[in-house]
């Protein structure tokens, strides 16, 4: 029997890219909307940056740039230049958005709800950036490129990193805020788990 390679997979157009990488920022920030309009908070760096704001009174604006800057060094040697310009555009977008929807959008929503409503968005959002090369920074380039090279699912290390920053937002925050929040992280991170997978997409678009 001919035993044939895969033929390896093709690349997106640049239209393709833009409409993607549009979707899953917009389905990001909208959950993000859902989040605020609850009390609760994300995870990864953004988490991050907001729990280590409590005890050292820093901005978190410049915890979070601060906190990034590190993996988009790592973008830039492991996954190239492609790659870490499209998440930073990402995170221009989707920054804009979530500053810009609640102009047209406003939200009532218990927090059981809200934490559902942004795990589904905001994961749907992010599969749709993952498959079009990019990210929103921090942790999910950790964990495309631990993915693409070790087999790890993404959604995994990303849920991993999350499961020690509510923890440690305990300390800050009121355990049902907490609660509810890790909730919206959990839903978000099978998602990437359950669909991202590297048989089918790699981060490299």
């Amino acid at each position: 029997m001919l035993l044939l390679d895969s033929p390896p997979p093709d690349r997106h157009t640049l239209w393709e890219d833009v409409h993607g990488i549009l979707v899953g920022t917009t389905l990001v920030a909208l959950g993000i909307q859902f989040l605020r309009a609850s009390g609760l908070f994300t995870g990864q760096i953004a988490g991050l940056a907001l729990v280590l704001g409590e005890p050292t009174g820093l901005r978190f604006g410049l915890l979070f740039f601060l906190l990034n800057a590190p993996f988009y060094i790592l973008a830039v040697k492991q996954l190239g230049w492609r790659f870490t310009i499209k998440s930073f555009i990402s995170v221009v977008l989707m920054s804009s958005m979530v500053d810009l929807m609640p102009l047209g959008l406003q939200v009532e929503v218990s927090p059981p709800l809200a934490a559902a409503l942004f795990g589904v968005c905001a994961g749907i959002g992010l599969l749709s950036l993952f498959r079009h090369g990019a990210t929103l920074g921090g942790v999910g380039i950790v964990a495309l490129w631990l993915q693409d090279t070790r087999g790890i699912k993404a959604g995994w290390i990303q849920l991993g990193f999350d499961l020690l920053v509510f923890a440690s937002s305990f300390l800050f925050f009121a355990p049902m805020q907490v609660l509810w929040s890790l909730l919206g992280a959990i839903i978000l991170n099978a998602l990437i788990a359950i669909n991202h997978r590297r048989d089918r997409y790699i981060a490299r678009s």
